[in-house]
């Protein structure tokens, strides 16, 4: 794993790159063959954003 981020701007930068890695994915797949584990991969993928929040909010800046 990477250094913590404790500044706010690079804590934003990442989620923004988190939530766009995230809607490419979403966009890649087709609702059609969609199943239920490429849901469940989807909601840990939010999951893990969020816990990735409440992290960043917790967090106190250097």
């Amino acid at each position: 794993m990477g250094s913590k981020i404790h500044d706010k701007n690079q804590q934003v930068d990442f989620l923004k790159h988190r939530l766009s890695m995230f809607l490419d994915v979403l966009d890649a797949i087709d609702p059609e063959d969609a199943d239920l584990e490429d849901i469940d991969r989807l909601i840990l993928f939010i999951d893990e954003i969020e816990s990735k929040c409440r992290e960043f909010n917790n967090r106190e800046e250097e």
